[in-house]
């Protein structure tokens, strides 16, 4: 193919996506704590602090419509209990849709609490907890959101973890239509965030640091034609993907709204039919 028809093919794929690479100054604004958290290495790194007087977060310089967007953290170590790092995405008002991955704090030798939600028009209580595989305080790992018109997929170093469904059909609202920012934030949440708030945070250990790095994302805008994305239309899951998604459910989760009969004794919602499987 001659060059310029391949120049133009990439010009009109970049004009339809934004594309976003490991470049914190770029693609992030600092918005609270201060000195607490820094942008490090270039740019290359992001470093969140609590200590006794505040947290600190950031957020996106843009709104996205749908993406695939990557992040490694690197979590608190230690005795981290009553801390919570926050990577989400949201939008606005009183209406506000997002998607949550929650990582809760715990006491030196006990398993950090991998929480994840999802809020569509306000609406969320819908969670879903699991233990990792992995100590996520030895170094960094992927964390990963994938969302489409039709699912959001929370993986963690490339395995699934969880699908949440698009259920309009069945007249549950899902975060399609709200652009939202990632945000970020490394917080003071001992009044529940451990053994339910049993276990408060021990100031002594102070500070306590979350880093970031290798920032990557595929992403649309309101005004952006995302079909280009191979991603963008994908409705299930790969094979091998449903297997791995299958194995963490198995193994690793320690709590799903779909199946809290105490919570729901009327019955469970009916979105559940489609969350507990591909």
């Amino acid at each position: 193919m001659d060059l310029l028809p391949c120049f133009l093919l990439l010009s009109l794929a970049l004009s339809f996506s934004h594309l976003a690479s490991a470049n914190f100054f770029n693609d992030f604004d600092i918005t609270w704590g201060n000195d607490r958290a820094k942008i490090l290495d270039n740019g290359q790194r992001l470093q969140l602090t609590l200590d006794q007087s505040s947290g600190s977060g950031f957020q996106s310089k843009n709104e996205y419509l749908f993406g695939k967007i990557d992040m490694q953290i690197k979590l608190v170590p230690g005795n981290s209990a009553g801390t919570v790092t926050a990577y989400y995405l949201s939008s606005q008002g009183d209406k506000h849709d997002e998607i949550d991955f929650e990582f809760l704090g715990n006491l030196s030798g006990d398993p950090y609490i991998m929480h994840t939600n999802v809020f569509s028009q306000g609406k969320g209580s819908r969670e879903q907890q699991f233990y990792l595989w992995f100590d996520p305080t030895a170094d960094f790992h992927t964390y990963s959101l994938l969302w489409n018109p039709h699912q959001i997929m929370f993986s963690v170093d490339g395995t699934p973890v969880r699908v949440f469904k698009n259920s309009e059909d069945l007249g549950f609202a899902y975060p399609k239509n709200q652009a939202m920012r990632i945000y970020s934030s490394l917080w003071n949440a001992d009044d529940w965030a451990t053994r339910g708030g049993a276990v408060k945070i021990d100031w002594s250990k102070s500070p306590f640091v979350a880093s970031y790095g290798n920032f990557k994302a595929e992403t649309c805008s309101a005004s952006s034609d995302c079909s280009v994305n191979s991603w963008y239309g994908a409705q299930a899951l790969e094979l091998s993907e449903q297997e791995k998604l299958e194995w963490v459910r198995k193994n690793y989760m320690i709590y799903n709204y779909c199946t809290d009969s105490k919570r729901f004794p009327q019955g469970f919602p009916a979105e559940c039919t489609r969350q507990t499987s591909n």
